[in-house]
């Protein structure tokens, strides 16, 4: 038998909680992290090292590898139930929770209300402790999550920084998708507030207001399952990304 596994580190709460996560999934699974390992590295998959940090408490893991770990060690009973998307969810709301609890900031108690925003900069502030809410994605993830494109690293940057704005609604799509607000339904009333704080500052809100008039067709197909008329609902290629996410984010949606 090989040495026991060392104890989780639980020096961070919302840390421990996501390695106890990936532990739990290993020891259903049946599998060493050997085992995981040359399973996933087929697919140029974490390593053995890389998988055993990640189930350690010590440190937040990437996203990448947290779904490389749920995915190695799905169990015959969620490929029999098709409950695989639901361990995945869970997977990426325990991530998100770590990374907030190691990099947000003391004063970001609780995810920004944007019912509250009324000038740009209130929605520049906003826009930023949503990304501190959202686990402080670096600006190179947030650009690989938005697509080519969409949400440069630079303007990402820039945008997190509070020196600019996003240029256009699909830019502040991009950038509250990268930070894990993605359903329509949540995305209106940001949009809603972008256009009222851009209306105070006297500024052009036409092709804001499309975007917002689209998006809410999309929350509607949401929140109805029964297809609208056709012809009312044309989907806007803008709103979603370019190329097709993980699927970790693809599943979060």
């Amino acid at each position: 038998m090989g040495r026991p596994e060392k104890a989780v580190d639980r020096t961070v709460p919302a840390r421990a909680k996501l390695a106890d996560f990936l532990r739990d999934r290993k020891s259903a699974a049946g599998l060493t992290y050997e085992e995981m390992a040359k399973f996933s590295q087929t697919k140029g998959a974490p390593s053995k090292a890389t998988l055993e940090r990640a189930a350690s408490g010590v440190t937040v893991p990437s996203m990448e590898t947290v779904e490389a770990f749920i995915t190695v060690t799905t169990t015959e009973e969620e490929e029999f139930a098709g409950n695989l998307a639901d361990s995945l969810n869970h997977g990426l709301e325990l991530w998100i929770r770590a990374r907030r609890a190691t990099r947000a900031p003391y004063y970001v108690h609780k995810a920004p209300d944007p019912e509250l925003i009324s000038t740009v900069s209130d929605l520049s502030r906003y826009l930023r402790h949503q990304h501190v809410w959202a686990g402080c994605p670096t600006p190179g993830e947030m650009q690989r999550m938005s697509g080519p494109g969409l949400l440069p690293i630079s303007t990402a940057r820039r945008i997190i920084n509070g020196d600019t704005l996003p240029v256009d609604a699909h830019q502040a799509i991009a950038f509250l998708s990268a930070c894990y607000v993605r359903r329509a339904s949540d995305l209106v009333p940001w949009l809603a507030a972008a256009i009222r704080a851009l209306t105070h500052s006297r500024r052009d809100t036409g092709p804001w207001a499309k975007e917002f008039d689209i998006l809410k067709l999309h929350a509607f197909r949401e929140d109805h399952p029964v297809r609208p008329n056709p012809g009312l609902f044309r989907p806007n290629p803008g709103l979603a990304p370019s190329r097709p996410a993980s699927p970790l984010i693809r599943l979060a949606a």
